[in-house]
């Protein structure tokens, strides 16, 4: 199991296990404790409300999972959807549009046979690109 919170990036990687795609990918902050909806999570990622983060899997992985929303920083503001992608641009699996407060919705995609994954945030209102979206408890399940 590897969470996305600790993984190493692609250029200074060892490219034994999934890593961040440096230069393809939107800013990542990696973190631990966030709030999506006044709940806490231990660990995920945050991204701008207009990101893509490609992940280079480097072996067998069989399972993406996340909690997704918006953060609670953006005090309720924004609108977005959230999507994950495998390596050929042929979309995963979709969130319904989610607002700031709403509480996280669960993912659970399988990625076997997959050499990459890129996970995706896109406004949905004019005011959208103001908020901060969270992958929480981001892990990927690999052999």
């Amino acid at each position: 199991m590897y969470q996305v919170s600790e993984l190493a990036y692609s250029l200074l990687g060892d490219h034994t296990g999934p890593e961040v795609v440096l230069g393809e990918s939107s800013w990542v902050w990696q973190r631990s404790g966030m709030s999506i909806g006044g709940t806490r999570y231990a660990h995920g990622v945050t991204v701008s409300s207009r990101s893509s983060v490609y992940i280079q899997l480097n072996r067998s992985c069989t399972r993406y999972e996340a909690m997704v929303g918006v953060d609670d920083l953006t005090m309720g503001l924004g609108s977005v959807r959230f999507s994950v992608f495998n390596g050929d641009g042929a979309r995963l699996w979709q969130s319904p549009v989610m607002n700031g407060d709403d509480p996280a919705v669960p993912v659970s995609v399988g990625i076997e046979g997959q050499e990459r994954i890129r996970l995706v945030v896109e406004p949905t209102t004019p005011f959208g690109g103001i908020a901060l979206a969270d992958w929480a408890e981001s892990r990927i399940s690999c052999h």
